[in-house]
This record gives structure tokens, C-alpha cells and sequence, in this order.
């Protein structure tokens, strides 16, 4: 296939899989763009059809990534409740990633539409302040602005419950944690 030559739909939505499923971190719309001689705007197209067909595709401020099971084998995952005023997210990133724990998702009761979630996949600084830093730039509010009195959940991985342990004690500390 030339470089300008545009790949076929079907072809092009099986690429992405398969490469999505190989890939050891998130890949942007605008890389799988590149790979595959489209848009960005065609690929947020190619993966909405792929999440309609049940492939489980998730985007996240990094890019998109395939979860291949409900749980990342070989880690620990547990729901946490937290409440905090919006200025203290990146404290509270900051701590779960500091003790080793990846923050899966952002989990919320709306009133109206009922509960709410969206993907975080933060488990470092850097991609701690890549995520606050996409927020900013869309202008965008954090889902637990949306929550009665800021309650949300996280769900969180870890190799071992020592660092979900050591995590919860810390933002218990910092009066994040509810109990």
C-alpha cells in the first residue's frame, strides 16, 4: 500500500484491533491516523463502531487502549470512596500513584442520568500531570463536580494490598478517603 493510498474500512477497524491488543501503552487517535493514512476524526469513528461491537476499547487522556479482561492479570483491584474539593485531584492522584496503586476510572451518582464513569488510567506523576493537564486545556470539569457533595468512587489496581493499604491510609490522612 502506498503512502497516500487510504486502507478499506473493514481492514483498516482490524489493523486497529490488533494493534490496539499488541500495544504496551495508549496510542493516539493521530498515531493510529498515521499508521493507517486517515484522520484522527476517522479513527474516533473506527473505534465508536468497534465499541458497538463490543470490543472493549476505552479511551483514555493517553490514547486509546484495549482491556483484554474485566481485571489486568496478576493485580489487585478495589473501589474506593473520596471526597475532596476539586483543587485537591492532584493531591489525591498524586498519592495512589506515589504508593504503587494505578487509578483505573472515576465513577459518579448523577442525579439525572444516573451513574456516571470515565477512564483515568493514571499511574505515575508524569501521566498524572498529563491528565490534569488535558482537563485544563479543554476546559473541562472533574466528574466529581457533578456528584451531590463531590462523593466518587475510584477504581484502583495494585500488585499487592500493601500498596492499597498504604495508599487508603495516606488519603484517609489527607481526609480524602471515606470510610
Amino acid at each position: 500500500m502506498s503512502e497516500n493510498e487510504k486502507m478499506p474500512g473493514s481492514e483498516r477497524r482490524q489493523l486497529l484491533v490488533s494493534t490496539l491488543q499488541a500495544a504496551t501503552k495508549p496510542m493516539t487517535g493521530k498515531e493510529l491516523g498515521d499508521m493507517t493514512n486517515v484522520s484522527r476524526q476517522v479513527i474516533v469513528g473506527d473505534i465508536t463502531l468497534l465499541k458497538a461491537k463490543n470490543e472493549p476499547i476505552i479511551a483514555t487522556s493517553q490514547g486509546y487502549i484495549y482491556m483484554h479482561t474485566s481485571t489486568t492479570p496478576g493485580k489487585i483491584e478495589k473501589v474506593i470512596v473520596c471526597k475532596h474539593r476539586p483543587e485537591q485531584t492532584e493531591e489525591e492522584l498524586n498519592i495512589l500513584v506515589d504508593n504503587g496503586v494505578t487509578v483505573k476510572d472515576v465513577k459518579i451518582e448523577h442525579p439525572v442520568y444516573g451513574d456516571l464513569s470515565a477512564s483515568i488510567m493514571v499511574s505515575n506523576r508524569n501521566e498524572v500531570q498529563e491528565f490534569l493537564k488535558r482537563i485544563q486545556e479543554a476546559n473541562a470539569i472533574y466528574l466529581s463536580k457533578l456528584a451531590e457533595e463531590g462523593i466518587h468512587l475510584h477504581t484502583l489496581l495494585a500488585d499487592n494490598e500493601g500498596q492499597l493499604k498504604n495508599a487508603e491510609k495516606a488519603l484517609l490522612k489527607a481526609g480524602i478517603l471515606v470510610e
